[in-house]
């Protein structure tokens, strides 16, 4: 509620529909509360007010050593505060900070930064009940059950950037997975974790054990994997229209999983003042090489054939995808320049049988497979270790 108040990311600006009825029930909330439940929410605010603060802490400093070390500074200064939970994950209470692990992410004129946190998993109803009561003893039990809950969790926390593009898009990649898993397609997407905290503020939980295509190192992963992803982020990526697909937006699990991250263009907003230039789904010789090396080869045209079942699994549910796209429409996203649902609908091929959306689905058809080896601008070293 606090982020949608404005319609702007420095908050000058109050939407007129809906910004005044958001600050009267924020007021209303806030002031029934009291006793704990009044101290665990200013607890909450305190806490991680100061985190995201750091932010604007560490932006005088230029890029490089001496904003790492303000970070670590700043964040040294802060201590967990009892009952708390990551934005992100109300189920999950922060137990600890890792305070050597602040770090700037790449951007110059904005300046968000990653931070560790040492979680346990408990569920809302157990942390409500914990800070009802006060007593947190249980978050240091030593009984192994409960130690299998605790984990280290980083988040990214930003400032001066609207990540409710990034929110629409992981709700769409969230319910593609559900209907995958309700059709028994065995493809693999990976919706991680974001929330707006603020106009212009969002924390963003880190994908674990996953590094960008652009910082891998030597590690052997999983062609399967790596197929069963690519065929279901190729189907998102075409429907919703992702663009901006560079190394830095792909990631690799250790278990060769690709998972996309990053949802900044998308729909009717691409990079290069919407020229348009990016295929509809991201397809790199690189990644070919993983595939098999040719459009012929099996794993390749397994690949294919996953995209064209991962396809027709969600077109029945296109009126429920559309919607939830639609509920977004008055927020003024740049995604949204006036046929988003027209378009959107139409990439569902509606008026087509199943077996002409097949064709019509065809992946040679839609990836720029034949492009330039810059398209990677890496060696062949990851399709050598698959």
């Amino acid at each position: 509620m606090k982020t949608n108040v404005f319609t702007d990311e420095e908050a000058l600006h109050k939407d007129s529909e809906i910004g005044g009825h958001l600050e009267n029930l924020i007021e209303r909330i806030t002031n029934s509360l009291s006793g704990t439940a009044l101290d665990f929410y200013k607890r909450e605010f305190d806490f991680f007010d100061k985190v995201t603060a750091i932010s604007g802490t560490i932006r005088p400093y230029p890029k490089g050593p001496e904003r790492k070390q303000a970070c670590l500074e700043a964040l040294s200064k802060i201590k967990a505060q009892e009952g708390v939970y990551l934005p992100s994950n109300p189920e999950a209470l922060v137990l600890d900070i890792d305070h050597k692990s602040g770090t700037p992410m790449q951007s110059a004129a904005k300046a968000p930064f990653l931070a560790r946190f040492k979680v346990k998993h408990c569920g809302i109803q157990e942390l409500e009940t914990m800070n009802s009561s006060k007593d947190f003893s249980s978050s240091d039990s030593e009984d192994e059950k409960e130690k299998n809950k605790i984990y280290w969790q980083a988040a990214i926390f930003k400032v001066g950037d609207d990540v409710r593009q990034d929110m629409l898009a992981l709700q769409v990649i969230s319910l593609f997975k559900n209907i995958f898993e309700q059709v028994g397609l065995d493809v693999y997407l990976k919706p991680y974790r974001v929330v707006a905290t603020a106009p212009g503020n969002g924390v963003i939980e880190c994908v674990p054990d996953s590094k960008s295509r652009d910082q891998l190192g030597r590690q052997t992963e999983a062609r399967a994997n790596f197929i069963k992803s690519m065929a279901a982020y190729s189907i998102v990526s075409f429907l919703l229209q992702i663009k901006d697909r560079h190394n830095g937006n792909l990631m690799l699990n250790r278990a060769g999983h690709i998972i996309h991250i990053d949802f900044g263009f998308m729909f009717e907003s691409s990079p290069g003042g919407n020229l348009g230039f990016e295929p509809d789904m991201k397809l790199s010789h690189e990644m070919v090489m993983i595939m098999g090396g040719t459009m012929e080869s099996p794993s390749f045209r397994w690949f294919m054939d996953l995209c064209v079942k991962a396809y027709l699994s969600v077109r029945p549910y296109q009126e429920a995808i559309v919607s939830l796209v639609a509920l977004m429409l008055d927020t003024g996203l740049p995604c949204f320049r006036g046929e988003t649902l027209k378009r959107l609908r139409a990439r569902f091929s509606p008026a087509q049988s199943e077996r002409e959306a097949a064709a019509y689905m065809d992946p040679s058809l839609r990836f720029d497979s034949v492009g330039p080896k810059s398209d990677s601008m890496l060696d062949s070293s990851l399709a050598t270790r698959l």
